[in-house]
């Protein structure tokens, strides 16, 4: 993924003619923190548990991204996730970084209680590392509500009695009931949902009747899944690590979701859908695909088979550059991920707003406020890509580039 969002880059500051001292710094990141820290499991033994944090950019404002629990998380992997959620944050016009992390563990494997204690441990250990005016960790894949909740519980435990409080807003994404914003569930979702839908309106469709597949049933993939059923569209296959389902009549999104959830997010063993080979997947003929898993799903391997009309990535760098460079020879447009997905952070932001200024938001004027902001982004890019000529992906990183470029022309660089 590091090489694949390092060549996005380039691309873009070839094109736009970045200012090759911008561009030095816009290369690398800022910082690398890597913990090693030791956890007591239920049986009594002692695990040694690594983490990582890297913080890629912080010109516009305060580092921001997720934190995920998943045995690929590497220095490689976060560096290029974390250098995606500058971008993100920069198109989105909001006031943050990016930045990325998580702990190398498969979150399966352990219980809840250990999984809590793995949670305070590494919150401890990054230390000061994270702060709510400099760096504001979020949910990311296989961590939650829950997972946030034990972060801020533990970075305010670490302040004075008279400063917990104002310590609330170090993570976003938490429970409604500990300082969370109503809607931030299905924010990425509904983003995913959105730009599809403002995709088909620019060009005189509706998403009624439009079939689609889905690959990641988790938050994303479900909440992009509800709204677009609700809209009329129709859910004809899913895959995740577990099973790939097919039904040409329609999957149940939400029979599909209660099945999942005493399953930790199986789809596995679903009684309303047929189990197909998993390679087939990505060949199915569907109106959409919305690759919302893990990253580099999308390779010169299988973008031959896909028979979509539109890629959405609702995932963080699912489409690599050999996949891509398939896809739009073909005539396939890709709504990517920086503009896609960016629903998340635009929540997190609000979140962050209400906890920041000790406010309580309702859930229409959260929802309100993110299609709001959502259609606004999605229009400037639509804008560049007519504009210009070029591809979605390229469009929104000349936007999110030349807002940190002109961040630097402005302020200069210390000293």
């Amino acid at each position: 993924m590091f090489k694949t969002v390092q060549n996005q880059f380039n691309k873009t500051a070839d094109l736009i003619d970045l200012n090759p001292n911008i561009r030095k710094i816009l290369a690398i990141t800022n910082n690398e923190l890597i913990v090693h820290f030791p956890v007591k499991m239920d049986n009594g033994k002692v695990e040694i548990f690594t983490g990582y944090r890297v913080q890629h950019n912080n010109a516009l404002g305060p580092y921001k991204g997720g934190l995920r629990y998943h045995p690929t998380v590497d220095v490689d992997a976060a560096k290029a996730l974390a250098m995606w959620m500058t971008w993100k944050t920069s198109l989105a016009g909001l006031p943050y970084g990016g930045a990325k992390g998580g702990i190398q563990i498969d979150p399966r494997n352990y219980s809840l209680s250990e999984l809590e204690r793995i949670t305070r441990r590494f919150t401890y250990a990054l230390g000061e590392n994270i702060g709510p005016e400099h760096d504001i960790p979020a949910p990311d894949v296989n961590t939650n509500a829950q997972t946030m909740a034990w972060i801020a519980d533990t970075y305010m435990s670490t302040k004075s009695t008279s400063e917990r409080s104002q310590n609330q807003h170090v993570v976003t994404g938490k429970p409604v009931g500990s300082g969370g914003l109503e809607g931030r569930d299905r924010a990425t979702g509904f983003g995913v949902f959105l730009c599809i839908k403002l995709y088909f309106e620019a060009r005189g469709e509706t998403l009624e009747g439009k079939t689609f597949t889905v690959q990641g049933f988790g938050n994303v993939g479900y909440w992009a899944s509800h709204f677009l059923v609700k809209e009329g569209a129709k859910l004809v296959s899913v895959q995740d690590a577990h099973a790939t389902l097919f039904n040409s009549e329609g999957i149940d999104v939400e029979s599909l979701f209660e099945h999942s959830k005493p399953r930790k997010g199986s789809i596995e063993g679903f009684s309303e859908a047929k189990e197909i080979d998993p390679e087939e997947f990505f060949g199915l003929a569907c109106d959409i695909l919305i690759p919302a898993a893990l990253g580099n799903q999308i390779t010169e391997d299988n973008a031959y088979k896909i028979q979509a009309k539109l890629i959405a990535e609702g995932a963080n760098g699912p489409t690599n550059d050999e996949g891509e460079s398939i896809l739009l020879e073909r005539g396939i447009p890709i709504i990517p991920d920086i503009l896609c997905n960016s629903g998340g952070v635009i929540g997190s932001y609000f979140e962050w707003l209400q906890n920041r200024n000790g406010e309580l938001w309702q859930l229409d004027e959260v929802m309100e406020k993110l299609e709001k902001k959502i259609t606004q982004v999605f229009k400037n890019v639509a804008a560049e890509v007519d504009q210009r000529q070029v591809d979605w992906r390229t469009a929104a990183y000349i936007i999110a580039i030349a807002r940190i470029e002109m961040a630097y022309v402005q302020r200069g660089i210390f000293p």
